[in-house]
């Protein structure tokens, strides 16, 4: 330890996909391809939501609420992913590293956040329809909004000072194409227990608080929609959840799915750490996904989104 030379480093070096940089070119064209339908996809919503007064529903705002976080996740990593893949511009500032960490996680935090308060949405509005239209206004769907957002900024503002407090001795390269805290904590040296124990335990609370609490809200749904007397009934109130379900499937499952690499998989390959990052990024989760199950499931956003479509074709073939 003695011949080891300290150092805080003014940038670290994103590396891309390691050992498969012939392959980068290629990448470039899913992420490219990727980016273009999160950007395409979740404008539409947002903007067939706004547009449309008859959608202006809680629901829907925590749809608009997601969509907004699906953006900035999106944004704040697929663009230098592409710089890295096309020029090779690897290097990014400590400063900027930090945020596009925050932002990240914040964000992923707030969607976990609004995807508890859809599924308590669709808790009232199913168990206790006639007390809905009273209880859920666009006023209690704010106040949950900047809840999200204050919570999710709380539990993250710590994570930048923490990493700042800590010392490099080895390297500055991330084997990564994004700055993810644990693959930053990883680089340094000496005693890193309280930010590993803190970013798990932030995890916990936003992954296994909201999961309790999705958990809760569609076991009393079950248990409501068992009592209706049809099967039309049945039908009808268990739709209304689908999309739902489908959104926190695609949202949890690679975010725990990282995070078990993180906490057990340390001996893993370096190339399984790099897929499982890709995959949260890009292949299931909500920015990718969410677009195309709200447009199929929902059938007001996808009515919507139709009319817009078929009336932009028309004026098309008219010029």
């Amino acid at each position: 330890m003695g011949n080891l030379t300290y150092f805080w480093p003014s940038f670290f070096v994103l590396q891309g996909v390691p050992g498969l940089e012939v392959y980068h070119m290629w990448f470039s064209g899913l992420v490219c391809t990727c980016y273009g339908v999160i950007i395409a996809g979740n404008c539409m919503v947002l903007l067939v939501i706004v547009l449309k007064p008859a959608l202006h529903k809680p629901m829907y705002y925590f749809l608009c609420m997601l969509s907004m976080t699906e953006l900035i996740t999106s944004t704040s990593t697929l663009p230098k992913m592409l710089s890295i893949f096309w020029f090779q511009a690897g290097e990014i500032q400590v400063d900027s590293c930090l945020a596009q960490m925050f932002f990240i996680h914040a964000s992923g935090m707030v969607g976990s956040a609004v995807l508890l308060a859809m599924a308590v949405d669709r808790y009232v509005a199913i168990c206790f329809p006639l007390r809905y239209n009273s209880f859920f206004t666009g006023s209690l769907a704010a106040k949950m909004g900047v809840a999200a957002v204050v919570r999710a900024t709380l539990l993250m503002c710590p994570c930048p000072f923490l990493i700042k407090r800590l010392t490099f001795c080895r390297t500055n390269v991330i084997h990564h194409t994004y700055c993810e805290h644990m693959a930053v904590v990883r680089l340094a040296c000496g005693d890193t227990r309280i930010n590993s124990v803190y970013g798990l335990s932030a995890a916990l609370v936003v992954i296994g608080g909201d999961l309790l609490g999705i958990g809760l809200s569609y076991f009393f749904i079950v248990r409501a929609v068992l009592r209706l007397s049809s099967n039309e009934e049945h039908l009808r109130a268990l739709n209304t959840c689908i999309s739902l379900i489908c959104a926190v499937l695609t949202f949890y499952m690679p975010m725990i799915g990282l995070s078990m690499i993180h906490c057990y998989g340390e001996n893993a390959p370096l190339v399984v750490h790099i897929l499982m990052a890709k995959v949260y990024l890009l292949a299931l989760p909500p920015p990718l996904m969410n677009p195309v199950v709200y447009s199929i499931k929902a059938k007001p956003i996808r009515m919507k989104i139709s009319k817009v479509l078929l009336r932009r074709k028309d004026s098309v073939r008219d010029i």
